[in-house]
């Protein structure tokens, strides 16, 4: 990618460690530099330049739990504003679904 990504995900970390492994696991990857994880709200906020639907897949494949997409901004043209995607919560295309 050319510019910086801001993703926002929902993931359900319902425990205190599910919040410690999330956070090493987002730790570990080099393409993000920045990340807000908010427990209550179930999101997860990651900015850096990585492909997003490459990055939901590797935290879905470690967390071993449902990642939905519910935003992602992408650089913008070079006047200074980002485009904005917004992803409806329900579909099948929109979220990244763990089969058993």
């Amino acid at each position: 990618m050319s510019g910086q990504v801001c993703m926002v995900m929902r993931i359900n970390l319902d425990c205190p460690s599910c919040c410690r492994k999330m956070r090493r696991i987002i730790l570990r990857m080099k393409e993000i530099e920045m990340h807000l994880i908010e427990k209550q709200e179930k999101r997860v906020s990651i900015v850096g330049r990585f492909d997003p639907a490459d990055i939901a897949i590797r935290i879905r494949k470690k967390m071993n739990r449902r990642v939905e997409i519910l935003d992602i901004q992408l650089p913008g043209n070079g006047d200074g504003q980002a485009e904005e995607m917004h992803h409806a919560p329900d579909g099948p295309d929109h979220s990244i679904m763990q089969h058993a």
